[in-house]
C-alpha cells in the first residue's frame, strides 16, 4: 500500500509522489481537487522509488513545481536526480504555502537512511511521515486486526504475552 498526500493550499504541496509507473493513477486522482498544473511543491520523507520514483513527471506536468527536501538529501542525491533544482529545507525549517505551514523535521535513519525526514502541518497539527505504519497484506479491519507478518494485537492491563 502506498500513499500520496495533496496538501491543498495557495501554494498545494505534494508530499510523496508514488513510483513512476503510478504517475498516470497518482496525477488523475490529483486532478480531482486541482488542475495538476498548479502544484507548487513536491516533497518527500525520504529518497526511496515509492517515495519520490515520479517526482521527474510531477515537475514535467507541473511547471512551477520545485521539488523541497532536506539539505543533506539535496546535497547528496536530489540535485542529481531532479530536472529542476531542489529547494534545500534547514531541520525545522517551515514553508509557508499560504493557508497551511509545513516544517520539516529531520529523522536521520528513521525509518532508511540519513536523508530522512517528515512534515508537521501546523495549522491542522497533521503530520506526514513515510513507513512508520507499514503492513503488509489487507489493511486493518478492526483494532484486533491480525497479519502472519505483523503480529500486533491492542494489549489490555489482562493481556499476556503470547
Amino acid at each position: 500500500m502506498f500513499n500520496q498526500y495533496l496538501v491543498d493550499a495557495e501554494e498545494p504541496l505534494l508530499f510523496h509522489t508514488g513510483l513512476r509507473g503510478l504517475f498516470p493513477l497518482v496525477s488523475a486522482a490529483v486532478e480531482r481537487v486541482m488542475p495538476v498544473e498548479r502544484l507548487r511543491w513536491v516533497t518527500f520523507g525520504h529518497l526511496e522509488a515509492d517515495e519520490c520514483g515520479s517526482m521527474n513527471s510531477w515537475l514535467a506536468a507541473a511547471p512551477h513545481a520545485q521539488i523541497a527536501h532536506g539539505a543533506l538529501g539535496c546535497l547528496v542525491s536530489v540535485n542529481d536526480l531532479a530536472d529542476r533544482p531542489p529547494r534545500p529545507l534547514a531541520d525545522g525549517e517551515v514553508m509557508d504555502l499560504g493557508g497551511k505551514r509545513m516544517r520539516r523535521i529531520e529523522t536521520p535513519h528513521v525509518p532508511h537512511g540519513w536523508d530522512a525526514g517528515l512534515f508537521f502541518e501546523e495549522t491542522t497539527g497533521t503530520l506526514l511521515c513515510g513507513d512508520l505504519f507499514t503492513s503488509m497484506g489487507s489493511p486493518p479491519r478492526s483494532p484486533t486486526w491480525r497479519s502472519s507478518a505483523l503480529p500486533w494485537r491492542p494489549r489490555t492491563p489482562s493481556a499476556r504475552p503470547a
